[in-house]
C-alpha cells in the first residue's frame, strides 16, 4: 500500500498543481477522523479556497473531479467523497489495501526502514556517575535512549550510543571515604558515620572486595586492590571501577550494549575543558567580576549570566559539557541527543549558549534534549521505596528481576518521557488481556502458532506466502488489520522525529488489538486453499510488523507463550 499511496499522492499532487501553481509539493494525505467516511482524507480545498477566491466546496468539486480522471485514482480508489466545507474523503479499493502485505512480506525485517542518509548522530544516555546501582529512572532513561537509537536507525542514520560518566569530583570522592569507613569497620547509625556518606549495603561489598585485594573488571578498566585500609586513591579506582562492573550487568541484563563510554576526568587531563575556556575568552564572551569567570550567557537568550570558574579555581559542572559537546561536533556527529532527568533542565540554556559562544560551526539549538521524569515502584499495591541492594531506592536490576527485561522496557516506554509514571509490578507478571506488553507478544505468539500448525499440516511454506493471491481479503476486519499495516513506515518516522517511542507501544497495542479482533471473525485455515493462504499471508504480515515494533523497543517477540 506504500506504493499506492504514493501514487495518489503524486496524483493528488499534479491535481493541486492545475489548480494553483507551487501547491503541488504540499500535497499531503492524512487519516479521516472517522473511519467509516473513507481510508484517506484530504483538507487541501480548503486550503486552496483563499487564494482561488472560491468557496472551499467549490474548490472540492473541482480537485475531485481531476483526481477521478487521474489513472492512479481510477485504478486503486473506489469512491472519492466531498464531505462538511470541502473535505475529501478516499476510500480504497480492497486492492490496495492488500498490496501492504505483499510489501510486508517482501521486505520482511527492513519493511518500515528507510535507505542509510550516511549522516551521524550520537545519543548520549544514562551517564550514572559510578556511585552506586542503577536506579529505575536510569531504566527509564535506558529504554528511552536505546529506542530512540533504534528509531533513528529505521530513518538511515548512523547512530552511535554514547555513555558518560563522572569519574572524578565531590561525589567520586563521597564514594571513596564511605568505602574507607565501611572497610574500617564503621557503619551508618555510628557517631563516627558522615553524614554524606552513601548508605548502601553495596559499600560494605566493595570494601570488604577491597581488603581481600581482589581484582573487578568493567567494559572500560580493570583495578587490583592494595588491600590497604591507608590507600584511599587506591580505594576510589577500585570503587569506581567495582561499580561498573555492576553498572555493566544491569546493562546486560537489560540487553543494552554502548559504542563508547567517555570519562568527564579525559576532558581534563587532556586539556579540552581549558581549551573551551580559552575558545570563549578569544571570543570575547566572558568577563571577570567578584573574583569568578562569568560566561555571557544572556546573548543567547539565557535569563542571567553563568558563572563558569568559581573563586577557588573550579570550574561549574556546565564548563566540562560545554567542552564535551564541542568533542561531539568535532568528532562528526551533526545531531546529538541527550536523554536525561527533568533536573538537568537548567543545563539546557547554558550549555548551547556556551557552545554557540565558542564560533566552532555548532548550529543553534545543538544538542536535543529528552527530558524524563522518575519512576514510582509499586507492589501488592504498596510503593515500594527501597532495595536490599542500594539501601534507599529500587534499582533496576530488582525491576528485571522481579518481572522480565520485556515488561521493563515496555512498560518504561509506554508514556510521554515527561509525565510521571508508576511501575505496577503485579500488572507487569500477570498473563491476560490487562498487560500490555503481554496482549502484544501474544498476538505474535498466537500468529506463530497458527502457522506452525498449516507447516505441519500441510507442509506449507512461509516464504511462498509473499507471492499468494489476495484477492479473498475483501471483510471489514481483514481490511482493517492491512490498513493498520500500512501505517507502521509513517509511524516510525514521526515518533524519530518527535522522540517518541511511546507513539511505538500505543501503535503495537492497536495493531495487536486489529489481529485479535481478525482472528475471531475469521478462521485462517480453512478448506479452501486459495482463502486460507491469503489469511496465512495476512497473518505472517502481521507478525513480521509486530516483531519489528517490538525490535525497536528492545523486546522480545516470542513464538510460544
Amino acid at each position: 500500500m506504500l506504493s499506492v499511496k504514493n501514487e495518489l499522492l503524486t496524483a493528488l499532487g499534479a491535481a493541486l498543481e492545475q489548480l494553483l501553481p507551487g501547491m503541488g509539493a504540499k500535497a499531503a494525505f492524512e487519516s479521516p477522523k472517522v473511519a467509516a467516511h473513507g481510508d484517506l482524507a484530504t483538507t487541501a480545498a480548503m486550503q486552496l479556497a483563499k487564494p482561488l477566491k472560491l468557496a472551499p466546496r467549490q474548490v472540492a468539486e473541482q480537485l475531485r473531479e481531476a483526481l477521478l480522471a487521474a489513472p492512479a485514482f481510477a485504478r486503486w480508489v473506489d469512491a472519492v467523497d466531498i464531505a462538511g466545507p470541502g473535505f475529501i474523503n478516499i476510500k480504497l479499493k480492497p486492492a490496495a489495501k492488500q498490496e501492504v502485505v505483499h510489501e510486508v512480506l517482501q521486505a520482511g525485517a527492513l519493511f518500515g526502514q528507510q535507505p542509510s542518509t550516511g549522516r551521524r548522530m550520537l545519543v548520549e544516555f544514562v551517564s550514572a556517575n559510578p556511585t552506586g546501582p542503577l536506579h529505575v529512572g536510569h531504566g527509564r532513561q535506558a529504554a528511552l535512549g536505546d529506542a530512540i537509537c533504534n528509531l533513528f536507525q529505521t530513518q538511515g542514520w548512523n547512530v552511535h550510543r554514547e555513555f558518560y560518566y563522572n569519574d572524578a569530583g565531590v561525589q567520586i570522592a563521597t564514594l571513596a571515604t564511605s568505602t574507607q569507613m565501611r572497610a574500617k569497620g564503621f557503619k551508618p547509625g555510628d557517631a563516627e558515620w558522615p553524614e554524606n556518606a552513601y548508605n548502601g549495603e553495596y559499600i560494605a561489598d566493595i570494601a570488604a572486595d577491597f581488603l581481600a585485594g581482589k581484582t573487578v573488571h568493567a567494559d572500560d578498566r580493570a583495578f587490583t586492590a592494595s588491600g590497604d585500609v591507608n590507600d584511599l586513591d587506591g580505594m576510589r579506582l577500585f570503587a569506581v571501577a567495582y561499580l561498573r562492573h555492576e553498572q555493566d550487568k544491569d546493562l546486560q541484563a537489560f540487553n543494552l550494549k554502548f559504542d563508547h563510554y567517555y570519562l568527564e576526568s579525559s576532558l581534563y587531563t587532556s586539556g579540552r575543558v581549558d581549551a573551551a575556556v580559552q575558545k570563549l575568552r578569544d571570543a570575547g564572551k566572558t568577563y571577570e567580576l567578584d573574583g569568578a569567570l562569568w560566561l555571557k550567557s544572556t546573548d543567547y537568550g539565557d535569563d542571567k549570566d553563568r558563572v563558569m570558574r568559581k573563586g577557588d579555581g573550579s570550574y561549574t559542572y556546565f564548563v566540562p559539557d560545554v567542552a564535551y559537546h564541542i568533542t561531539k561536533w568535532e568528532r562528526g556527529f551533526e545531531k546529538v541527543i541527550n536523554i536525561q532527568g527533568t533536573d538537568h533542565h537548567g543545563t539546557i540554556a547554558r550549555v548551547r549558549a556556551g557552545l554557540q559562544a565558542a564560533g566552532v560551526g555548532i548550529p543553534e539549538g545543538y544538542p536535543d534534549y529528552v527530558l524524563h521524569t522518575m519512576v514510582r515502584v509499586v507492589r501488592g499495591g504498596e510503593e515500594v521505596k527501597i532495595s536490599k541492594r542500594a539501601g534507599s531506592y529500587v534499582t533496576l536490576r530488582d525491576l528485571i528481576e522481579w518481572t522480565s527485561k520485556d515488561a521493563v522496557r515496555f512498560f518504561l516506554l509506554s508514556r510521554k518521557p515527561d509525565t510521571e509514571y508508576t511501575f505496577d509490578v503485579d500488572l507487569a507478571v500477570q498473563k491476560n488481556n490487562d498487560n500490555p506488553v503481554y496482549y502484544v507478544q501474544y498476538a505474535h505468539a498466537r500468529i506463530c502458532s497458527v502457522l506452525t500448525a498449516w507447516q505441519d499440516k500441510d507442509g506449507g511454506d512461509v516464504a511462498s506466502l509473499a507471492q499468494v493471491d489476495l484477492s479473498p481479503l475483501q471483510s471489514p476486519q481483514a481490511q482493517a488489520l492491512m490498513l493498520m499495516l500500512a501505517k507502521y513506515p509513517e509511524m516510525l518516522t514521526s515518533a524519530a522525529q518527535d522522540f517518541a517511542p511511546h507513539d511505538v507501544t500505543f501503535y503495537l497495542r492497536e495493531l495487536a488489538a486489529s489481529y485479535h479482533s481478525y482472528y475471531d471473525a475469521e478462521r485462517i485455515l480453512v478448506d479452501d486453499v486459495a482463502v486460507k493462504v491469503a489469511r496465512l499471508a495476512l497473518v505472517s504480515a502481521t507478525a513480521q510488523v509486530l516483531h519489528n515494533g517490538l525490535a525497536v523497543l528492545g523486546v522480545d517477540a516470542p513464538q510460544k507463550m
